[in-house]
């Protein structure tokens, strides 16, 4: 497996409350903060911060909006954010099928 080469592993998504997020973003529409938090089993300062980074990679879009007069937060995965997942995916799956010869 002389090809590995960790710094190609994308970082941003590697950690394992982002990989985890991005995994459901990737398999919905879109899906609001409680259901992030809920599903992940983080705190709302820890899926914050994860988000805030995501967002400021431009892997993710959120939209702020007023449910029963309650805010609610949506996040959805963007085509970049969509791109760079398929991508961190390939890697691995490289780096899988090198290990198994």
């Amino acid at each position: 497996m002389e090809d590995f080469n960790p710094a190609e592993v994308n970082k941003l998504i590697h950690a394992p409350i982002r990989l985890g997020i991005m995994t459901i973003l990737s398999s919905v529409n879109k899906v609001n903060f409680i259901y992030l938090r809920k599903k992940l089993e983080v705190t709302d300062g820890n899926l914050s911060s994860h988000m805030e980074k995501l967002e400021s990679a431009g892997y993710v879009k959120v939209k702020k909006v007023f449910t029963d007069k309650k805010p609610n937060t949506i996040y959805s995965i963007t085509e970049k954010g969509k791109k760079a997942f398929r991508g961190y995916l390939e890697h691995l799956e490289k780096i899988l099928e090198e290990s198994e010869g």
